[in-house]
């Protein structure tokens, strides 16, 4: 093993340089806590973006990768497994499905959006080459995925796109406008986590629902950040009160195990068929048994109830803190996104991570947070302190730069 000092360097000769610099070397983390190899304690506050929804080294989620690895962890599509029944019949019930809902089972978010993708192309067939989705929306960095994703920087690389995809601004009436009986499929964030978690207007899910129905087209929700409880519902589309066609998750619901899913409803649960879409590892014994685990104690210990709480503790944290910095905070449960009046959120982070907290920038002007859904009084007051002193830090040096200096000559 690397000593801690020569990371930094392993990183830069054995890592494929896909992403930006590692921020720490962690090697050990327990409930809402992680170390570092030399040893210092971060309040973790963004749970792997949204996907440790018991924190770190939960007992259960120990217990169940145990237990599961001991018994049986892959045996191929061929063959159903218990917990990969379980597992759906319970994603069934937590989305409410209804018994004509299907469930297909892959490996992450991405995955879970490519079997979307495919599912709406098998709705729209040649008479509906159209797919809608929401500019500034992620889904995703696959191909298809990519296509989805309404951000152009993102593309430009790997142009040229996967045809048939339109992007369309976040508004009812760009949807009606878009709106037409050629449109397979409208592909929707809920609450749009990568853009800076920033919330669809009110209305907007309730308008798609009807639009899309009136017009023959597939609503499909992109639960994958939003889903598990983290939001204070199940899935931050029944907050809307509606029924799509498909919904997507992943994140949250292993809990630090990769897995993924697509839940599809009504009529749409009939469009897949022997040979259109599979993965060798989708849906196996380990990853399923763990997440059946995970939603089961996300259930039992009322943790959906718990985001619901904890996320207004933390909203009304982040407004006392009185922060010149802050203009407002956006999202659900906890899934929040803390608006800043200027572009220094990377800033923000780094003094976060100095004061010994974890937290992410969405993009210059966001402070993402999302801590485990298992939090409680002690970590919001501890959030909420180291919070404050990483705003201030910022705010000092905002201050600094722009204070005219008195040079020696005048002074």
């Amino acid at each position: 093993m690397s000593d801690a000092m020569d990371w930094q360097a392993d990183v830069g000769r054995d890592l494929m340089q896909s992403t930006g610099a590692r921020l720490a070397l962690l090697v050990r983390g327990e409930g809402a806590s992680v170390w570092d190899a030399d040893g210092k304690r971060y309040l973790d506050f963004l749970a792997g973006i949204a996907v440790n929804s018991l924190g770190h080294a939960h007992p259960v989620f120990v217990d169940a990768v145990a237990t599961q690895a001991a018994t049986l962890s892959h045996v191929s599509n061929y063959f159903a497994t218990p917990p990969q029944l379980a597992l759906a019949a319970r994603l069934k019930r937590l989305a409410g499905t209804g018994p004509e809902g299907r469930v297909y089972f892959g490996n992450s978010g991405a995955e879970a959006n490519e079997a979307a993708f495919k599912l709406a192309r098998l709705h729209g067939g040649a008479e509906r080459p159209r797919i809608l989705a929401l500019r500034d929306a992620f889904h995703g960095r696959t191909m298809g995925t990519l296509a989805l994703t309404g951000k152009p920087y993102m593309q430009e690389p790997f142009q040229p796109m996967p045809a048939g995809v339109e992007h369309i601004d976040s508004t009812v009436e760009a949807l009606e406008a878009a709106l037409d009986d050629r449109v397979a499929a409208l592909f929707v964030e809920p609450i749009k986590g990568e853009a800076g978690v920033v919330d669809l207007p009110d209305g907007f899910l309730q308008a798609a629902r009807e639009l899309t129905a009136r017009h023959g087209a597939l609503l499909i929700v992109d639960e994958i950040q939003t889903g598990a409880g983290r939001t204070g519902e199940w899935f931050a589309f029944q907050r809307a009160g509606i029924t799509p066609d498909a919904i997507t998750v992943a994140k949250g619901i292993g809990g630090g195990f990769p897995i993924g899913a697509l839940i599809t409803f009504g009529a749409a649960s009939g469009l897949f068929y022997p040979g259109t879409h599979g993965s060798t590892f989708g849906g196996n014994p380990l990853g399923t048994a763990v997440a059946d685990a995970v939603l089961t104690e996300i259930e039992d210990a009322g943790l959906v109830e718990n985001a619901a709480v904890r996320g207004e503790q933390i909203r009304a944290a982040v407004a006392a803190l009185g922060s010149d910095l802050v203009a407002e905070c956006r999202g659900a449960g906890l899934l929040i996104g803390v608006g800043l009046r200027h572009p220094v959120a990377p800033a923000v982070v780094a003094a976060a991570q100095e004061h010994g907290l974890i937290v992410n920038a969405a993009n210059d002007t966001t402070i993402r947070i999302a801590p485990p859904l298992t939090i409680g009084d002690v970590e919001v007051d501890e959030f909420a302190e180291a919070f404050g002193k990483a705003l201030a830090t910022v705010t000092d040096a905002l201050l600094l730069e722009n204070t005219p200096q008195t040079s020696e000559a005048s002074a």
